[in-house]
């Protein structure tokens, strides 16, 4: 299922272009993570561009070394300078500091991460977890889900009103998704 997914996302011809460009950004343990991915499969699945309502594209990086917001701005700018022709919005996020503004911008604790792959990990949606980079894919709960169009909490993230409202953003663009009820999807 690698294999088709790879090739799903390279049908997004900003993926393509981001993913050509991956050395110049020069950030540390980094991958395209999250909707650019998973919706563009969702795209081609129910038949429209592969690039429709994306809303931005995410890279996520790991520096532990330097957790300060002005060096995540300064590689914010740096990769908005490198992909700025492509005409898409690019949002870059050190995953080392995540812990030190999550609670306040979601209400709710976060306990600090080890690398990117932990915070690719932690998505409210498991199906959602996937991420990749030239030579690359992670996708710590499989491509099934995904494919099947199911929507299941996370355990790591039992967060219900957050899930909720990312489950219903989805299914008003893809009402085909399904909604795994259950323990986890509950937050109980």
């Amino acid at each position: 299922m690698e294999n088709t997914f790879l090739a799903d996302i390279a049908a997004n011809p900003s993926n393509r272009a981001i993913l050509a460009r991956w050395q110049r950004t020069e950030l540390p343990n980094a991958w395209l993570v999250a909707g650019c991915l998973f919706q563009t499969v969702w795209n081609l699945k129910s038949g429209r561009r592969p690039d429709q309502d994306i809303k931005d594209y995410d890279v996520f990086y790991f520096d532990a070394g330097d957790l300060t917001k002005a060096s995540e701005e300064q590689a914010q700018r740096h990769v908005d300078a490198l992909l700025s022709d492509l005409g898409i919005t690019v949002e870059v996020a050190n995953q080392a500091r995540v812990h030190l503004w999550y609670p306040e911008y979601f209400v709710h604790p976060y306990d600090p991460l080890a690398s990117a792959e932990d915070g690719i990990k932690r998505f409210l949606v498991k199906e959602t977890c996937v991420a990749v980079r030239p030579g690359q894919c992670y996708a710590p709960y499989g491509w099934e889900g995904l494919y099947a169009g199911t929507l299941t909490a996370n355990p790591l993230v039992p967060h219900a009103n957050l899930f909720q409202r990312k489950v219903a953003s989805y299914r008003q663009r893809w009402p085909w998704l399904k909604l795994v009820e259950g323990k986890a999807a509950n937050g109980a």
